[in-house]
């Protein structure tokens, strides 16, 4: 089984490589894009059509719905399904997205952690009643690793509770002694390679499209159904559009801050890209498929 990740910004391109390459490649394709992972947020996603859909087997996109939650271990499993599913077919895979940090978690790994019995559940479910006494007690005993935690994101102050209490030591003694292992010890990755102002283009292009397929009555719908309160709802397209509605900003200006927002997030899409991977193949988006086809 051969496996490779296509990276790049937003709107550079990634999907419809990701198809032709899958083609050739006999290959199913593997989505690592945080908003694509979730069902009916199809337009402010930008994810592939139904069509494109059908073409080619996805893994990655249409997991979830919207109120439910998505992490990085979850992600995890998911590859593991999938690179299983992939042996028993004698398929192929292509990984490809804009959330980078999801393949940079196969490389590296996540670490195991500690056997956790209903009585520590629980506990711990008992204890998360009171959310900020439970942020006091694992700053005052793990101060260091609190610190990457804000004190309202309760399913990783859960995480850190189960492991004070499965182990009883604190979440940086455990993953001390527990370092991660590699999921994917090596992997192909290529990269595309855009201009700002070629990608800036493109971002409003896009986001004008969005508009015109309906992302208004999209972000109706999502709010409607699942209120403002999941994660995914804070998501660039989804935000500015709940600013349009309730009257703060204007059509144009609801356009061009998701345009500028979107540009910012390329931006460090790029600069995650270029600085948390070593050997990677960039090219621009025409000369990316030969280059990896020549290679496979």
């Amino acid at each position: 089984m051969k496996q490779i990740a296509i990276i790049g910004p937003t709107a550079s391109g990634k999907s419809d490589l990701a198809i032709a390459i899958a083609k050739e490649m006999n290959a199913y394709i593997l989505s690592i894009d945080s908003l694509s992972i979730y069902k009916e947020i199809d337009i402010v996603s930008a994810k592939p059509s139904s069509k494109e859909l059908a073409q080619i087997k996805h893994y990655g996109i249409n997991e979830l719905f919207v109120n439910e939650h998505f992490s990085v271990d979850i992600f995890i499993d998911l590859y593991k399904k999938v690179h299983f599913t992939c042996n028993k077919e004698n398929k192929n895979l292509v990984i490809v997205g804009g959330t980078s940090f999801y393949l940079k978690s196969l490389l590296e790994g996540l670490s195991s952690l500690p056997k956790i019995n209903q009585e520590h559940s629980l506990h711990v479910t008992a204890q998360l009643q009171d959310l900020d006494a439970c942020y006091k007690l694992l700053t005052k005993i793990d101060t260091a690793y609190m610190q990457k935690i804000a004190p309202n994101d309760k399913y990783r102050i859960e995480k850190a509770l189960l492991i004070y209490e499965a182990s009883g030591i604190t979440p940086s003694e455990w993953f001390k002694q527990n370092p991660p292992k590699p999921v994917i010890p090596d992997i192909d990755i290529y990269n595309i390679d855009v201009e700002r102002e070629v990608l800036r283009e493109r971002i409003q292009k896009r986001t004008q499209k969005m508009y015109e397929q309906g992302l208004i009555d999209e972000v109706c719908f999502l709010e409607q159904k699942y209120t403002r309160t999941p994660h995914a709802m804070g998501a660039i397209g989804i935000v500015e559009v709940l600013d349009y509605l309730d009257g703060k900003i204007e059509k144009d200006e609801m356009l061009s801050l998701i345009s500028t927002h979107t540009a910012q997030l390329a931006k460090r899409q790029q600069t995650f890209n270029r600085t948390q991977f070593t050997d990677v193949s960039s090219a621009k988006l025409e000369d990316l498929e030969k280059l990896i086809l020549n290679k496979f």
